[in-house]
């Protein structure tokens, strides 16, 4: 039994050192930062499991290669929560208790083609642990986080400066950044958290999105940040000029350059639109009115039918109120307002649709993914012809920032 004991500790540490050099937890999911190329990049496969049969798993890694592993008899197995960067929690699991959308690292000998792998030793996160822990870091998120447009960066005192814009007005926000907050930013093309790149105070620019949480002061006027993510989006209004389903992509004409953008619509992409009661009650804040009482416009923004009061799968709301709730009269943000809303889809939108479109900067060939897009907005973009509406659209998809991610 003792020699046993000794044995498993030297198994942790011997993994504790390879998964603190391999394992990186984002959005309480594991991911390989591999290097390309080589027996090096494939000596620590990591991934989800595909298949698994007795003592064979086809792994789909995160680098991309699929591998057909071998769990050796003798191999350890085990399991860690997600958020973890270290095994000291980790507790022995047998192999029949891993299942297919489970996630794991291997260490073994890798085959010659680099396809397959003798596993010496598994570290797993069970998927129903990930999903788990991914939903309560997206309730964390809309409890405690704030976003909006970046005003002033200041990267020797590590701070800032945010203005959240919702219909009651601008506030600003002064984020501090600790040695211990993790700073992300979103890829230039990605609408997907998962694909946010560790990142610092200094890359961050005036005009960019940033959403952050943490610990805001008794005033709201400062948040000691536990974590950041930021990026440059485009923001786009204009009119469908064109529906191509078979690309799951729209032509929208910019009313500000006149020029058509390929807009791609993606699962992870936000699409609503807009009821035409909710749509002047917006036009009507914007002008800085008040809903008539009794007409029925403040209850415009009511939940959907079916749905509870305050359900968003969104990362929370843009003025940072705790839990995305809103207001009921009106004076929530955008956001808050269109977690009301049931989604909609590339079927729904037409030529000539008038659209908010929130998206990524896109690539050298014009074309962009859409975070966030709203139709049904002809009088909010009437209200607001300057651009306004580009300050309230927010700027986060339905997938939510999340988990403790390493820096």
């Amino acid at each position: 039994m003792a020699r046993d004991r000794r044995m498993l500790i030297v198994w942790q540490l011997a993994l504790s050192a390879c998964l603190m050099l391999t394992l990186i937890v984002s959005a309480g999911v594991a991911r390989a930062q591999a290097p390309t190329g080589g027996a090096t990049a494939a000596a620590k496969p990591i991934g989800t499991i595909k298949t698994i049969s007795g003592n064979a798993i086809t792994l789909a890694s995160d680098a991309g290669p699929v591998f057909n592993v071998s769990v050796d008899d003798s191999a350890k197995i085990l399991r860690i929560e997600p958020g973890a960067k270290d095994l000291k929690n980790a507790v022995p699991m047998q192999l029949q208790d891993l299942q297919v959308g489970d996630r794991i690292l291997v260490l073994g000998k890798v085959s010659d083609d680099g396809h397959s792998v003798v596993a010496t030793a598994v570290v797993a996160m069970k998927k129903a642990d990930v999903t788990s822990k991914q939903e309560r870091d997206r309730q964390d998120w809309q409890k405690r986080g704030v976003g909006g447009l970046v005003n002033a960066v200041d990267p020797a005192a590590q701070t800032i400066t945010i203005s959240m814009q919702a219909f009651a007005g601008a506030k600003s926000v002064v984020i501090q950044v600790s040695k211990d907050t993790i700073v992300r930013r979103y890829a230039a093309d990605s609408v997907k958290f998962d694909d946010a790149r560790p990142s610092s105070v200094g890359e961050i620019k005036p005009g960019d999105q940033v959403r952050a949480r943490g610990t805001r002061s008794p005033d709201g006027s400062q948040l000691a940040a536990d974590e950041i993510v930021s990026g440059a989006f485009r923001n786009i209004a204009g009119l469908v000029a064109s529906v191509d389903a078979s690309t799951n992509s729209i032509s929208v004409t910019d009313l500000i350059s006149k020029k058509p953008v390929t807009v791609k619509i993606t699962a992870e992409s936000q699409v609503r639109k807009l009821p035409p009661q909710i749509a002047q009650l917006l036009a009507f804040r914007l002008k800085g009115g008040a809903p008539a009482p009794g007409s029925g416009a403040a209850g415009a923004a009511q939940p959907a039918a079916g749905q509870p009061s305050g359900a968003s799968r969104g990362p929370g709301s843009a003025d940072g109120s705790a839990g995305g709730t809103g207001d009921r009269g009106g004076r929530g943000d955008l956001q808050q307002i269109l977690s009301r809303i049931p989604p909609a889809s590339l079927a729904d939108l037409q030529k000539g649709d008038a659209v908010m479109i929130v998206s990524t900067q896109g690539t050298e060939s014009g074309g962009v993914t859409a975070i966030t897009l709203v139709a049904g907005v002809e009088p909010i973009l009437q209200a607001s012809p300057n651009g306004t509406q580009s300050m309230i659209l927010p700027p986060w998809s339905l997938d939510a920032p999340g988990g403790d991610a390493a820096q």
